[in-house]
């Protein structure tokens, strides 16, 4: 997702859910969306930061590792914050992706796990999240338009897998990102999430480096102000660190 949805409910392909989950304050905040084509242009984005692969595309699979941060809520008392893999939304106009939160409500923390198949809305998974929780992320596009989107708390000991279908998708682009939220007014404030590191990030098998074919590092900003700022990638894995909500 260029920007990020909540609330769809769950189908009948989806496994170990079955309904979706009540949405805390913070995540209802996010129930709309825009669309997803706030453009990356010359390696920024508004509410976009991390990487993405384009170019070479049709894209099949990507995935990445990464520790729940904990977010700072004396910093941002209402902000917003998600970490995902996803296929699509650099340069196209859907998104397959899933991931997890971490938002300020009132100054009080509340962390998250989703997928989402853009444009439609997301889907909150009922499963425990906790700040330091070891997370592996995965899309794949299958035959005949479907999607497997996979999200694994391996510290908790959780897995859950929606299959999904859409044969629009253009699989244009593959990302992994640190997201400020958006309604369909605006990108809603970053929450402080610190610094999140990202490990084991592969699109189609090949770990991201420096040399990837179409590789795109992406700057968070408004205007002038960054928000968030990735590192150098190297081996599959690089960081992501909060500058400005």
């Amino acid at each position: 997702m260029r920007v990020f949805l909540f609330g769809r409910a769950l189908g009948p392909a989806f496994v170990a859910i079955g309904a979706m989950a009540a949405a805390s304050p913070a995540l209802a905040a996010k129930t709309t969306r825009a669309a997803p084509n706030q453009r990356v242009r010359h390696g920024t984005s508004t509410n976009w930061s991390g990487y993405a692969v384009s170019g070479a595309g049709p894209y099949t699979t990507v995935s990445a590792s990464w520790t729940q941060p904990a977010v700072e809520c004396a910093t941002t008392k209402a902000g917003y914050s998600a970490f995902w893999v996803g296929l699509d939304g650099d340069t196209s106009n859907t998104v397959e992706q899933t991931g997890t939160e971490a938002n300020c409500s009132s100054g009080a923390a509340e962390y998250g796990a989703w997928y989402e198949m853009y444009p439609k809305r997301p889907v909150l998974y009922p499963k425990p999240v906790s700040p330091g929780d070891s997370f592996s992320a995965s899309v794949t596009a299958l035959a005949r338009g479907r999607f497997r989107l996979t999200l694994s708390d391996t510290t908790k000991g959780w897995s859950v897998t929606a299959s999904q279908k859409r044969k629009s998708a253009a699989r244009s682009s593959a990302e992994v990102i640190a997201e400020a939220p958006a309604t369909r007014k605006r990108v809603l404030p970053l929450a402080d999430f610190g610094t999140i590191g990202f490990s084991g990030a592969s699109v189609d098998g090949s770990l991201l480096t420096s040399s990837t074919p179409g590789l795109e590092p992406i700057t968070m900003a408004s205007g002038e102000t960054v928000k968030a700022v990735p590192s150098p990638v190297s081996g599959g894995s690089f960081s992501d660190t909060w500058h400005h909500e």
